[in-house]
């Protein structure tokens, strides 16, 4: 019997170094390992979305949709994937109906052919409209269960979220474990829930990221129990908050039932090409490697190298220990809501505030917006004095809408606020990134002409600092003493560091 063949999704031209270095990877050093990445045989890249848009604009003075067409032009044979947050798109408010067509619309014209949506409370009601979205253009909508673990959160209650998903026309299920809290055993049980009880051949992809220390058993246990796809990184871009690698993942599976069909010598090229970039990176990465306390705090990957970097900014970089412990709190008073963006950012920023300022003592405008509903619904009851706190604040009434719902077409208004813009080139591509980030987009517009820069360092300042670091070596670090004899007469002499 032959094995059966499990696809893989390389995630290191996105979510790896979101995870391990604040998404600063620039585009100068992915595009000359995508013809081995396009030949390696995964079934699909994950390239796009989630974080790399703003990084994009607001560090690297590089135009995201640039970024897309490169990858479509270099990776020919590969299907493209990318990570969309239902009704938020790639920003952090929700959009109307029509913004969230025509992002799509875009998206898929300029090359993307998988579009992973999920919604950071698991409301299916922020979902629905992309997913149709996704299908009006006949791309492959994944539709996604964001795993975490709470009172409230049971398997049976991820299968009839699964059943959902499947109800708007998902072509796949995507079990999205951002934070590595997905055990082994809970794994096999939602996989194999969903299979029996919506057919075997239901695709489900499994992500996870390795920070806990336990998910490369966990995507041996999915697989085991029926799982389709799995997302890794290669190696050289793996483990720590980001996940695990795709060696490891296909020597595990040599002489069992399964098998990936990489290319093992390409996916060596690929790993001794990100092992000489991730270096440049170097400052903007997590400290992290293990870290098991993440199955209480449940902070996922991409949030804790950011929430590191929020805390030393502010002087506070010694109490994130603090803040992991805060983050429990907040999140059973927000309705245990899943940790991914944006509600990883609201409910951990309203952390950080609870720990460098008093407990709720100043609720952020988003986690009080998140208390009123204008997010979505959560799986739990809200904290009803955090509630009122909230309303006094804001001077919004709670909804129980879509939120969506509430808002007034908006697609004519972008387009002439881009038309303003200096620099802006009048593209429906520029209207979307002024809509989505209409904070940075302006200053992006003005200096795009100067092109990319990388914010990570050059080869030459890495050798440098390697020569730096040799010549110091056999420097004088403490002062010396010798006993020196000269004409039978002796003296002391003391050499003191430099």
């Amino acid at each position: 019997m032959n094995p059966r063949k499990i696809g893989v999704t390389e995630v290191a031209l996105r979510d790896a170094h979101q995870s391990l270095m604040a998404t600063r990877m620039a585009m100068e050093d992915m595009t000359g390992i995508c013809e081995d990445i396009d030949k390696a045989g995964y079934w699909s890249v994950e390239c796009w979305g989630g974080a790399t848009f703003d990084a994009c604009i607001r560090f690297l003075n590089e135009d995201p949709w640039e970024r897309l067409r490169t990858f479509r032009k270099l990776l020919p044979n590969s299907k493209l994937q990318m990570l969309l947050r239902g009704q938020n798109l790639l920003g952090y408010r929700h959009y109307e109906d029509m913004v969230v067509d025509k992002f799509v619309e875009l998206s898929a014209e300029n090359g993307m052919d998988i579009f992973r949506v999920f919604d950071a409370l698991n409301d299916p009601r922020n979902l629905e409209h992309a997913m149709a979205a996704v299908k009006n253009v006949g791309k492959h909508a994944q539709g996604t269960i964001c795993y975490t673990v709470s009172p409230l959160h049971t398997v049976e209650g991820y299968v009839e979220q699964a059943g959902r998903l499947l109800d708007m026309g998902a072509d796949s299920i995507a079990l999205k474990d951002m934070a590595a809290l997905l055990k082994p055993q809970p794994a096999y049980d939602i996989i194999r829930g969903i299979k029996e009880t919506y057919g075997e051949d239901t695709q489900i992809n499994v992500h996870c990221h390795s920070t806990t220390g336990v998910t490369l058993v966990t995507l041996m246990k999915a697989i085991e129990a029926g799982a389709d796809v799995v997302d890794t990184a290669i190696s050289s871009m793996s483990l720590g908050p980001g996940h695990n690698p795709t060696e490891s993942l296909v020597e595990m599976l040599e002489g069992t039932d399964y098998t990936t069909g990489l290319d093992m010598e390409r996916l060596i090229t690929i790993r001794d090409h990100f092992r000489e970039v991730r270096p440049k990176y170097a400052e903007f990465e997590s400290k992290t490697l293990v870290d098991t306390n993440i199955f209480l705090s449940q902070i996922p990957g991409g949030m804790l190298s950011n929430m590191e970097s929020q805390l030393k900014a502010q002087g506070a970089g010694d109490r994130i220990d603090e803040v992991m412990r805060e983050v429990p709190v907040v999140r059973k008073d927000a309705g245990y809501p899943p940790l991914v963006t944006p509600s990883s950012q609201i409910v951990g920023t309203q952390a950080v505030f609870n720990v460098l300022m008093g407990r709720y003592k100043v609720l952020t405008a988003e986690f009080a917006d998140l208390m009123l509903g204008y997010y979505g619904e959560c799986i739990g009851e809200r904290n009803p004095e955090l509630i009122e706190q909230a309303k006094g604040q804001t001077k919004k009434e709670p909804i129980t809408c879509r939120p969506a719902d509430l808002l007034d077409p908006e697609w004519d208004e972008l387009v002439e606020q881009a038309a303003a813009l200096e620099g802006a080139d009048g593209s429906d591509e520029d209207v979307m990134t002024n809509a989505l980030f209409p904070g940075v987009a302006p200053g992006f517009f003005t200096t795009r002409d100067e092109g990319p820069k990388s914010v990570g360092k050059t080869k030459e300042q890495l050798e440098a600092e390697k020569q730096a670091a040799k010549e110091g070596s056999s420097a004088v670090r403490e002062p010396i003493t010798y006993r020196v004899s000269v004409g039978g007469r002796s003296q002391t002499v003391r050499v003191e560091p430099a």
